[in-house]
Parts: C-alpha cells; sequence; structure tokens
C-alpha cells in the first residue's frame, strides 16, 4: 500500500482521511522484497536489567538504500535472543525471518521518495507512552534523504500514535 491509495478509493477521493489513517502505524506482514533499504538497529534492551523509564527512547537512525526504487514507510520489528537459559532461543519478526504472529510495524510517509542505491536517509526516531494512557506510544520519525540530486532530496516528520490498549479511541492530532 502506498500513501498515494487515498488520492482514489474506488473512485472517491480520500485525501481528507489520510492524514488521520497514517497517523496510526499498521501492523501487517511486509514481504522482504518490499523493502529497499539494509536493516538497521535502532535500539537495544537487556530484558534482565532494562527500567520502564528506559523504555522511552529518542536515538538517531541511519538506513543505506540498496537499490532504485520508491521508499513509502519505515518499518520496524524486534529481534530477541534469551542466552541466559538451558537451551538458548533466538528469532526475528523481520520481513526476513519466518513468519511469527508479531509481524511488522509499519509508519507510512506523508510522502513517496524516489530513492537510489547507495542514498542515505537518516534521523530520530523517539517512542514514549502517552500521557493519558501508559500502555499507548507516542512515536515521532524526523527524516533526512540524503541525496546528491537536489530535486529528490527531502526531509519530514511525522507523529504516530500507538494504541496498544482497547479502551484507547483514535483521534485525530488537531483535536
Amino acid at each position: 500500500m502506498s500513501v498515494l491509495v487515498w488520492n482514489n478509493v474506488y473512485g472517491f477521493d480520500f485525501t481528507p482521511l489520510q492524514r488521520t489513517a497514517l497517523a496510526e502505524p499498521l501492523v501487517d506482514t511486509v514481504e522482504m522484497k518490499a523493502v529497499v533499504t539494509d536493516p538497521g538497529q535502532v535500539f537495544s534492551i537487556d530484558l534482565y536489567t532494562v527500567t520502564a523509564p528506559e523504555l522511552a527512547f529518542n536515538v538517531p537512525f541511519e538506513l543505506h538504500f540498496n537499490r532504485n526504487d520508491f521508499a513509502h514507510a519505515f518499518i520496524a520489528w524486534f529481534d530477541i535472543e534469551f542466552s541466559a537459559c538451558h537451551k538458548p532461543i533466538k528469532f526475528s519478526t523481520g520481513p526476513h525471518a519466518k513468519y511469527t504472529h508479531w509481524k511488522q510495524t509499519v509508519f507510512y510517509l506523508h510522502e513517496v521518495l524516489r530513492v537510489n542505491r547507495g542514498e542515505v536517509i537518516a534521523g530520530r526516531i523517539s517512542s514514549k507512552p502517552t500521557e493519558k494512557n501508559k500502555r499507548d506510544l507516542d512515536i515521532k520519525i524526523d527524516y533526512q534523504l540524503q541525496s546528491d540530486d537536489s530535486s529528490r532530496a527531502s526531509a519530514g516528520s511525522c507523529d504516530y500514535r500507538m494504541f496498544l490498549s482497547k479502551s484507547s479511541p483514535l483521534k485525530n492530532s488537531d483535536s
């Protein structure tokens, strides 16, 4: 799916709904062939030592494009390793690994980026519990496409609301 899908839904222009729809990340399965960058680790925790305040983070990221294509979204997943047990267990929930019910989380951009192999997109991602419900998350992604072609260079900032609890209604950030 692309952000452009809202321009024509069965002949109707749904672009007024686009901003609200894109504010909540989509949990879905992403095929590896749709991934246009090499993966990059953003955040790592040790389940034995992490504290609740440390789960709110604001960290830099850098992703390198591995082909000429279009970028519509950022994709997040987690890799896990249980090494302090009798039989260590390690797996990934990423698109490159065997399917899990956790799937991946898709953060759609407000624009479609035309990217080339070797280019870089860099920025910061922050995540913290919402003010109203500590199970829900406010996520912000600031990014800048670094390109030698000034006509394609781009920067943006996207705010997302991830509702993990059933009691949280979807709200427009403008209200």
